[in-house]
């Protein structure tokens, strides 16, 4: 692995300046998602169409195309000569990246219960982005991110693990309310109810929403940050989405229930 990326980059410096230029892209990005969802919603689920190419299976959709932020990351940290692994902020940085991923890629397409295909648009999209993302992520924490001796106890980081652990758990629950909703041979959409979804419609998304923005104040670099605000983008865009969907189709949908921010939005 070191060999190829000594093929693509000069050198380190070089690499170090790429992967500022992937983050700043990442924001342009998120920019450009932010005016065309506008228009148009995240073409899967429920807002899937025919337009954006044949449908893939969910359950292989989901786990081929997160697939590569988990094994991208692997092979960097086991099979490069990754610098900063040895100290714990970036051990536990990486830690966070890792446990949602494995969740993610290796645990959550095989609970799917049910579930529209996704067009193969969205599917090809995500895969690029994972690859993209995950290289961005851990080749910057495990060779170039560098922090102080007692970064751990710095109000900064602290209160970033908080965020990213009540995001993950918020997001976790959530997803298994949402598979539990429908009893086996049921069919159809029903409104969720339980955790944080007393409170908003996209609790998923909020606690994804907020675990990777506890991630990018705990590691502080462009890098995080940007996938922070690509993530805050196209989720809240989902989000919104759905409240107005549960709205429309629910007479008896809880009318005290917030699209995203509980009491606010």
């Amino acid at each position: 692995m070191d060999a190829v990326l000594s093929t693509l980059f000069s050198s380190e410096e070089e690499e170090l300046y790429i992967l500022d230029c992937l983050a700043y892209l990442m924001l342009f990005m998120a920019a450009c998602t932010y005016v065309t969802l506008l228009f148009e919603n995240v073409p899967y689920g429920r807002y899937a169409s025919s337009k954006y190419g044949f449908p893939v299976n969910v359950k292989f959709a989901w786990f081929v195309q997160e697939l590569p932020a988990f094994l991208v990351p692997v092979c960097l940290v086991v099979w490069t000569s990754s610098a900063k692994t040895s100290l714990l902020p970036n051990q536990l940085l990486l830690a966070m990246y890792f446990c949602h991923y494995v969740q993610r890629s290796l645990i959550y397409p095989f609970l799917i219960r049910g579930g529209k295909s996704t067009p193969f648009a969205s599917f090809a999209l995500a895969i690029v982005f994972c690859t993209y993302n995950g290289y961005m992520q851990v080749r910057y924490l495990s060779h170039y991110a560098d922090y102080p001796a007692d970064w751990v106890t710095h109000p900064c980081f602290i209160t970033g693990s908080a965020l990213w652990l009540v995001g993950w758990l918020v997001n976790v629950h959530s997803d298994h309310i949402l598979r539990n909703l429908r009893k086996p041979g049921e069919t159809g959409y029903k409104i969720p109810k339980g955790g944080v979804f007393e409170l908003v419609s996209g609790a998923n998304f909020l606690g994804e929403i907020t675990e990777w923005a506890g991630f990018a104040l705990a590691g502080r670099s462009v890098h995080s940050a940007a996938f922070a605000v690509f993530t805050l983008v196209v989720l809240a865009s989902r989000a919104v989405a759905h409240h107005k969907w549960y709205l429309a189709k629910f007479e008896d949908y809880p009318k005290s229930r917030k699209a995203l921010i509980p009491f606010v939005y």
